[in-house]
């Protein structure tokens, strides 16, 4: 058998747009040869007062469409956030919870629960207590002596290879190089793996 064809998806836990292409990105590897590795990277976003107001506007119409992209999939709650997000905790959360094995689970809860402002995602024991419901207390515990030692290590060195992929992101899929930006563009990319041979 053939080795399975590496596809990078890079997310942030508070993009929206990540949230959206998440269940279908899970899916790809049903219908395509491909491995599916998840990076997490963390985008750096101003805050009111810093950006212009084209800028704002812009983040509300994102949340709009956001909005609609959700309500064509059966509706489910994508609410703006209501200030500037560090998601280093549950990124780090991410990396641990791939060691550990659940991250489809951690992954899916964390974006539904952010999105439904029930969870700070910027706040370790917010995260780690998360991951305590998840997976029980030695995780828990395990969760944060990763966050006390490896775990930033393992953030930065995946948001280094975003660098090197020209990630400016989030969601960006990247297959043999080329880079593939938003939910909206799976289709885009699903052509690509058809074209390459991909198709189970």
């Amino acid at each position: 058998m053939a080795p399975l064809e590496e596809l990078k998806l890079y997310y942030d836990t508070k993009s929206p747009f990540t949230y959206l292409a998440m269940e279908p990105a899970f899916a790809l590897p049903e219908r395509y040869a491909v491995r599916l590795r998840l990076l997490p990277f963390v985008l750096r976003i101003k805050g009111p007062g810093q950006r212009s107001v084209y800028s704002d506007w812009k983040a509300k119409y994102s949340y709009l469409d956001a909005r609609r992209f959700a309500n064509q999939r059966g509706g489910f709650k994508i609410m703006g956030p209501r200030k500037i997000y560090d998601s280093t905790p549950s990124l780090i959360g991410g990396l641990f919870a791939e060691r550990e094995g659940f991250l489809r689970e951690y992954l899916m809860e964390t974006f539904r629960r952010f999105f439904e402002r029930r969870l700070e995602i910027d706040v370790a024991d917010e995260v780690a207590a998360l991951v305590r419901e998840l997976r029980g207390p030695a995780a828990e515990d395990a969760y944060r002596a990763f966050l006390a030692g490896d775990g930033p290590k393992q953030l930065d060195a995946c948001i280094e290879e975003g660098h090197a992929d020209h990630v400016f992101g989030v969601p960006i899929f990247v297959l043999r190089g080329e880079l593939f930006w938003g939910n909206d563009r799976i289709p885009m990319l699903e052509e690509r793996l058809a074209e390459y041979g991909l198709a189970r």
